[in-house]
């Protein structure tokens, strides 16, 4: 089996015990108090991990700075709120609005151009040829 590591709460890399699942439903007392006080350990079946037992403390640390606090996505939908209601942005939002088909599919080109880094201002982009199934 390879070796199993993993970053815990100070964020560092950690190797992780492990112990097959026949031991843990023998010994699960000795084992708890080892992941509690000795860090957390991976429950193998047939060599293969299935689960991980840790600590609650530790289990804690891990996800409480993790999620983002609704506090802060308010502030920051409220932020990127406030920059959409420039005019700009309203006489942008307006014109992809009533664009022509034709105009939205010349800037979807333009675009695409611009994101894979092709320069080529070249004509149309030919439709694919699709397969035979």
């Amino acid at each position: 089996m390879s070796r199993l590591t993993y970053r815990n709460s100070q964020g560092q890399l950690v190797d992780l015990s492990s112990v097959a699942a026949t031991q843990v439903k023998n010994e699960f007392g000795s084992i708890l108090e080892k992941a509690m006080h000795g860090g957390p350990v991976a429950i193998t079946r047939h060599e293969t991990p299935k689960a991980v037992l840790l600590s609650y403390d530790e289990f804690l640390r891990l996800t409480e700075d993790r999620a983002p606090k609704l506090d802060d996505l308010s502030q920051e939908f409220d932020a990127l709120l406030l920059r959409m209601q420039t005019l700009k942005v309203k006489q942008g939002m307006d014109a992809a609005f009533n664009a022509a088909p034709a105009r939205i599919g010349r800037a979807a080109v333009t675009a695409v151009r611009r994101a894979s880094g092709s320069r080529s201002s070249g004509g149309p982009l030919k439709p694919r040829k699709r397969s035979a199934k």
